[in-house]
């Protein structure tokens, strides 16, 4: 006799006659105590009398019946009260209830250790179905059960391995469970259950005989299993190490939903990790994934872009999506998920909120370079998305303005934005509080200021003065693109100079900018600058606040960006003569002819220009040539740019000029 303590409740294994017997006793309790094969204990039909209260329904007291015959039946007693307890809805809080306060789990965690079979699969149906109750979950992960389904997945009847892949990937929803599976080994005993032939996975059921639709059930238990165990990081690259990918690409073949669905849902959760996003590229998975984006099954589309959302920000899978014909069911999507206003698309689906929060994710992603934007031009995504621009999600509503931002880089799509009424749309969107909605927006009005018309819209709906308000806003990213917003909109404004001097404090406020400690928020408020500065006024005001001492402290830096913005905004502040002395006497010129070392050409072009304005004063022109510039713009002036070429002939005709104006002097001493 064998005995295995769980819990208050321990299962004994006899021999008899008529065969095994499963007798459940409490802990403590000696043999002679146990009760009889035909009912329960007098002490214990004594308890469920006290607790019969009027509130709880016949089926509860039925269920509990059938959990007291199982502790104490024969194997046939314990099959029966296993098949009766199946025709329940195990799925009601009611009958969850019945068979926790009778002390039900304990028995079906025990009856997994049994020899039998049959005692096996009807309790691994019973759990299979019960652990979609959270706190079911955690009270079976404590009794030990996870080790034991593990067991299980190695045992050859493929029916016990199916329920007890299911089984995991309920209890996988815990982040205790997903520890112990990947403990025990259960991880590799999983990915074992996706290897299936890909003619079953391209036919249909109804041609399939009775093998081959149980390796379908494998295949679809243990990636179901598989997708719980992936909200582990450390899980995630267990399955890429133990071969998962190849069986995934595999696997998004399928004609089957049941198996697609959670091969989608697995692939979304692993997508995060870059070593799975560069497996989902090389594999070849991109094509798969588009051709079930294009299918009917909302939850399907919705995981397929997920994926493509979490790998678009590699251009070679932006290419494969956009190749594969990815944005044409993207477009379509989000346009017809729009009219029932975030309405749950069907019982079991996702709801239309986070499809369509999926959908415009994606294309957001796939929008971003100049081939993206033409092809989105082309399946008139613009009217979509303008569309889109009412919706209250503000997730929703941040993907839209993203990918507008991006298609907006392409001219064509300006003018359908604004004839589309998107301009005043975005300019209210101004006014939220998500801050990444708000970094978008102002992404998007960046790209509209460079149009004439979309511009004197902006003007005319205040825009410019709600861009300027968000340079207050405590996110350095909305700052940033605050900052890079106004340069086009200052740029291309009928009368900058009183527009900017009509902003009270806007002007004071962009010099503090400089004293930001992100470079990011440095290099997009130089930039500004660099524009501001291009009107004398407005020169003279940034001057009286210090502007050129604050830039001056900047100079040392490496980041390349901000050279090339701090750079430009020095050259045009030189255009008030005495900041040139200035930058001098604050010892900018030796750092700033450091940048001509730099390989980033635009760095060389700012660089050159300021060292051309700054070479009108003499001091200056003396101070370069003992930091080595001439042999850098003797380089830099048979660039093939232009704009270089004349800046840095420009510096050297002064620096030559101060040189023969110093010969003449020698001369006439």
């Amino acid at each position: 006799m064998s005995v295995t303590k769980r819990s208050a409740v321990s299962v004994i294994s006899e021999s008899y006659n008529d065969g095994p017997r499963i007798v459940m006793v409490s802990e403590g309790s000696d043999d002679s105590d146990m009760s009889s094969a035909s009912g329960t204990s007098s002490d214990e039909d004594q308890a469920g009398d006290s607790q019969k209260t009027t509130n709880f329904s016949p089926e509860y007291w039925n269920i509990q019946k059938l959990i007291k015959y199982m502790k104490a039946g024969n194997q046939t007693a314990t099959m029966v009260s296993l098949s009766c307890l199946k025709d329940h809805d195990l799925t009601t809080e009611m009958s969850q209830m019945a068979i926790q306060d009778v002390g039900g789990l304990d028995v079906l965690v025990n009856l997994l250790e049994t020899k039998d079979m049959k005692c096996k699969i009807g309790a691994l149906a019973v759990l299979k179905e019960i652990t979609f109750n959270p706190d079911i979950r955690k009270k079976v992960t404590d009794l030990g059960t996870v080790p034991l389904l593990v067991v299980i997945l190695s045992d050859p009847t493929k029916e016990l391995q199916i329920l007890a892949a299911e089984t995991i990937a309920n209890l996988g929803k815990i982040k205790k469970a997903r520890k112990f599976v990947r403990k025990n080994n259960g991880i590799p005993k999983l990915v074992d259950l996706l290897d299936i032939s890909l003619s079953c996975l391209t036919t249909s059921r109804s041609e399939l005989d009775e093998e081959e639709c149980i390796s379908l059930d494998l295949a679809r238990a243990g990636t179901k299993a598989l997708w719980s165990m992936s909200s582990s990081c450390k899980n995630r690259d267990y399955m890429r190490k133990h071969g998962t990918v190849p069986l995934f690409a595999r696997l998004l073949k399928t004609i089957h939903i049941d198996i697609a669905i959670p091969t989608m849902g697995t692939l979304q959760q692993c997508a995060t990790e870059p070593a799975f996003q560069l497996a989902i590229q090389t594999e070849g998975m991109i094509p798969d994934i588009v051709h079930h984006l294009s299918g009917d099954n909302n939850e399907l589309k919705m995981y397929c872009s997920l994926v493509i959302y979490k790998c678009a920000e590699d251009e070679g899978t932006r290419d494969g999506v956009r190749t594969a014909g990815g944005l044409e069911p993207l477009v379509n999507g989000a346009g017809s998920v729009f009219p029932s206003e975030g309405g749950n698309s069907d019982e079991d689906g996702p709801s239309e909120r986070e499809l369509l929060t999926a959908l415009t994710g994606a294309l957001w992603k796939c929008s971003a370079g100049m081939a993206g934007a033409r092809c989105l031009d082309s399946l008139a995504a613009v009217d979509v998305l303008v569309r889109l621009l009412e919706y209250s999600s503000d997730q929703v509503l941040t993907n839209v303005v993203g990918a507008l931002a991006e298609c907006t880089k392409c001219p064509p799509n300006r003018d359908k934005l604004r004839v589309a009424e998107g301009i005043p749309l975005l300019v209210q969107h101004l006014n939220s509080s998500h801050k990444p909605l708000l970094e978008n927006v102002t992404l998007v009005l960046t790209e509209c200021a460079k149009d004439p018309e979309s511009m004197s819209q902006i003007e005319r709906l205040d825009g410019v003065r709600l861009i300027w308000s968000l340079l207050k806003n405590d996110s350095p990213r909305v700052k940033a693109n605050a900052c890079l917003a106004l340069c086009p909109c200052v740029e291309n404004s009928k009368d900058s100079g009183v527009q900017v001097r009509s902003f009270v404090g806007g002007l004071e406020l962009i010099v503090s900018l400089l004293q930001s400690p992100d470079n990011t928020v440095l290099a997009a408020v130089c930039a500004a600058i660099a524009t501001i500065a291009k009107d004398r006024e407005n020169l003279a005001i940034i001057s009286d606040h210090g502007v050129v001492a604050k830039l001056a402290a900047l100079v040392n830096t490496v980041d390349d960006e901000l050279r090339h913005t701090l750079a430009k905004a020095i050259a045009y502040c030189c255009e008030w003569s005495s900041n040139r002395e200035e930058f001098g006497k604050l010892g900018a010129i030796e750092p700033l002819v450091g940048y001509m070392t730099s390989k980033d050409l635009r760095v060389h072009r700012s660089t050159a220009l300021a060292l051309y304005h700054l070479s009108y004063h003499s001091m200056n022109c003396i101070t370069m040539h003992q930091a080595g510039v001439v042999k850098f713009l003797l380089e830099t002036v048979g660039s093939m740019d232009e704009d270089l070429q004349e800046a840095s002939a420009g510096c050297l005709c002064n620096i030559r000029r101060l040189a023969l104006d110093v010969d003449k002097v020698k001369l006439c001493l």
